[in-house]
C-alpha cells in the first residue's frame, strides 16, 4: 500500500491518497455468499436446460404444442448497460408465434444487444491468460536491521504474455519469499521464477518452469495507447470472491501520474472501472481483446469515486524491451535537472529569450548526472531531442492534447543520448546527453538485500532510506520525521552516486554509553574530523582508528 498526500502542515480532515492495490482478505461470510450465488446459477441453467427440452418437443409436436413454461431462478434482466457477468447464459424464453397451418411454434424473441456486451464478449478469450498471484512476503525490519518482520500473505493477479512469462505488479511481490500461480478453472498452483522487479513503473515478471502451466493457455496481445472515452475492461481477482472478476468502464483522462510504489511520476491512465484490492497486476482490456494496460493503484478520497489508474502500454512495452535488451531491468532514465516555468513576460525578457521562444529555466543540475558538466544553472530548455518545450514545461502529445516533457525523457533507456536544444546569454547551444538514472542521496527503495547497519560501543549506525523513515515515523513520516532529515529527503541532491545520509538510528544502552541514550536518529557528519562519506566508509575509518578516543561529530553541533 502507498499514499500520497500534499506536503506541509498535517491537515484535519482525511487527505486524498492514492493507493496500491494488492492485498485480498476472504473470509467464511463471503465464502458462505459465493457458493450461494453458485447454487443460484445452476437452478437458473436447470431451468433453461427444461425450456430448451420443451422447445424441442415442441417442434416434434406442432398441433399439439405445450405450454410455455417459465424458467425458475433470477430475473433476466435485458436493459442495455447492466452487466451481471461475462460468461454466456442459457437461451432466453421462447416466443409463442403463430403459424400459417394453424401451427404455433416457439422462437426466440430478438434480443437487444449493447454495445459492452460485444466488448465482454471480445474479452472472455483473453480471460484464460489472467492468473491469481499468491506470494509470501518477509520484509526486512529497518528500525531493527539484523532481524526481520513476520511472514504475510497476499494475492494479487497477472496475466500471461509471450516467451512464457507473467506479467504482474511489483508491489505484489515486494520482498517476496514465495510466488505461486493458479490459472483460472485451475485447482493447482505452480511456483513461480522472479525474473525483473521494476520498482520505478511498479512491473514484476515471473515465469513457470513446470511446462503444464502454459499448456492450452494463449498469450496475451498487446494493443496500441486508447484514446480518451475508449471502452476497457479490468479483469483479475480483486476482493469479495475467490473467482475471476470482469469491470468496464472508459478512459478518463490520460497524463503524467505520480506512480505511488515507485515514488515516480510515469504515463498512466485514469478509468472509472472499479480497481479494488487483489485487482493488482490485472490487465485492461479494450474492445479489441488486446491488452493496454495493468491495474495498479486508485485514489481514495471522500469526494472521488470509481477513479482507478492503469500502467499503458508504452510504459510495458518499455520494461518489457528493457529486460530483453539488458538482461535485467535497468529503469528509467532522468534528465537530472529541476526546472523553473517561464510564464512570466518579464521573466523572459530577463533571461534573453525572444518573442518566439519559449521553454523552461534550469534551477538546479544533480552533480551525478552526466550532463552536469554540460548545462548549467540557469540555461533555459528550448527543445528535446527535436521537439520544442512550452513555457509550462509541456509538449505536444496527440491531437488536442498537451503532456509533461518528462514523457519524452521516460521513452528513453538508460544509456541513451538526446540532443538539447539550450538558450544560454541569449545564444543558442546544442548538446548531445547521455542519459542515466537517478542518484537519490535518501532512496525510495531498497534492493532485495537486507539493510546495512554498524554497531560500535552500542551505537547503532544505518544510512537513511524512505523504507525507513516510514518504518521509525508510520506513513505519515513527512510530517512526523525531523525537520532536517525531511529537508534533505525532499530537497538534498548526492554529491557522489556512493553518497549515503549516515545517522545514530539508536543507542543500545550499556556502560560504556551512558549519557548518550537519547540520540535519535541523528546525522552522523564526521569521524576524527574526517566527514562521513558513506556507511562503509565510516565502518572502515573506525576499524582503522588508532586515536585514544571515537570522537563524532552530530548534527546540531552535538559530539
Amino acid at each position: 500500500m502507498g499514499e500520497t498526500r500534499k506536503r506541509g502542515r498535517k491537515p484535519k480532515a482525511p487527505a486524498s491518497t492514492t493507493e496500491t492495490m494488492d492485498f485480498q482478505y476472504t473470509s467464511a461470510s463471503n465464502a458462505t455468499q459465493t457458493d450461494y450465488v453458485a447454487a443460484q446459477n445452476d437452478v437458473f441453467s436447470a431451468a433453461n436446460d427444461s425450456v430448451a427440452t420443451a422447445a424441442a418437443a415442441a417442434k416434434n409436436d406442432a398441433n399439439n404444442p405445450p405450454p410455455a413454461r417459465r424458467g425458475r431462478g433470477r430475473p433476466r434482466k435485458s436493459e442495455a448497460g447492466h452487466m451481471e457477468d461475462t460468461e454466456p447464459h442459457a437461451a432466453a424464453s421462447p416466443e409463442r408465434r403463430p403459424y400459417q397451418n394453424g401451427a404455433v411454434v416457439l422462437e426466440p424473441p430478438p434480443q437487444p444487444v449493447a454495445k459492452w456486451e460485444s466488448v465482454a464478449a471480445r474479452v472472455v478469450p483473453a480471460m484464460d491468460a489472467v492468473v491469481k498471484v499468491f506470494c509470501v512476503h518477509t520484509e526486512p525490519n529497518y528500525s531493527l536491521p539484523w532481524q526481520r518482520k513476520r511472514q504475510y500473505s497476499s494475492s494479487s493477479s497477472g496475466f500471461i504474455i509471450g516467451g512464457k512469462r507473467v506479467l504482474t505488479n511489483a508491489h505484489s511481490v515486494e520482498h517476496y519469499t514465495q510466488v505461486k500461480l493458479k490459472k483460472r478453472g485451475s485447482d493447482t498452483k505452480y511456483l513461480a521464477t522472479v525474473l525483473a522487479i521494476g520498482t520505478e513503473c511498479d512491473i514484476a515478471m515471473l515465469t513457470v518452469s513446470d511446462d503444464e502451466f502454459w499448456e492450452g493457455v494463449s498469450p496475451v496481445e498487446f494493443g496500441d495507447l486508447p484514446a480518451l472515452q475508449d471502452a476497457v475492461t479490468v479483469v483479475g481477482y480483486p476482493i469479495g470472491g475467490d473467482t475471476i472478476s470482469v469491470t468496464s468502464g472508459v478512459v478518463s483522462r490520460i497524463e503524467i501520474l505520480s506512480y505511488v510504489h515507485g515514488s515516480t511520476e510515469l504515463l498512466g491512465l485514469q478509468i472509472d472501472a472499479a480497481i479494488n484490492s487483489g485487482n493488482s497486476g490485472g490487465p485492461a482490456f479494450n474492445d479489441k481483446g488486446n491488452c493496454v494496460g495493468i491495474a495498479f493503484q486508485s485514489l481514495k478520497h471522500e469526494d472521488a469515486e470509481n477513479i482507478g489508474y492503469v500502467i499503458p502500454t508504452p510504459v510495458i512495452m518499455h520494461f518489457i524491451q528493457d529486460y530483453e535488451k539488458n538482461g535485467a531491468y535497468t529503469g528509467f532514465p532522468i534528465l537530472g535537472v529541476e526546472w523553473q516555468k517561464m510564464e512570466n513576460p518579464d521573466l523572459r525578457l530577463a533571461m534573453g529569450m525572444k518573442s518566439d521562444q519559449k521553454g523552461v529555466r534550469i534551477r538546479r543540475i544533480e552533480p551525478t548526472a552526466p550532463e552536469s558538466h554540460l548545462l548549467k544553472p540557469s540555461d533555459v530548455i528550448l527543445s528535446f531531442d527535436g521537439v520544442k518545450v512550452a513555457n509550462d514545461g509541456t509538449v505536444p502529445f496527440r491531437h488536442g492534447e498537451r503532456i509533461g516533457f518528462s514523457y519524452l525523457v521516460s521513452q528513453k533507456y538508460t544509456g541513451d543520448t538526446a540532443l538539447v536544444k539550450v538558450l544560454r546569454d541569449s545564444k543558442i547551444l546544442e548538446f548531445d546527453i547521455k542519459l542515466a538514472t537517478h542518484k537519490r542521496l535518501i532512496p525510495a527503495h531498497t534492493s532485495a538485500i537486507p539493510p546495512s547497519y554498524y554497531i560500535i560501543a552500542g551505537f547503532v549506525f544505518t544510512a537513511v532510506t524512505v523504507p525507513y523513515l516510514r518504518s521509525e515515523y508510520g506513513k505519515d513520516y513527512e510530517f512526523d520525521a525531523p525537520v532536517k532529515l525531511l529537508d534533505k529527503h525532499l530537497h538534498a541532491m548526492a554529491e557522489s552516486t556512493d553518497e549515503q545520509l549516515v545517522v545514530i538510528s539508536q543507542v543500545l544502552v550499556a556502560d560504556i554509553n551512558i549519557g548518550y541514550e537519547d540520540i535519535v536518529n541523528t546525522q552522523v557528519l564526521a569521524f576524527n574530523g574526517k566527514p562521513v562519506k558513506n556507511l562503509k566508509s565510516l565502518a572502515n575509518m573506525v576499524d582503522n582508528c588508532n586515536d585514544e578516543y571515537l570522537r563524532f561529530d552530530l548534527e546540531y553541533q552535538q559530539l
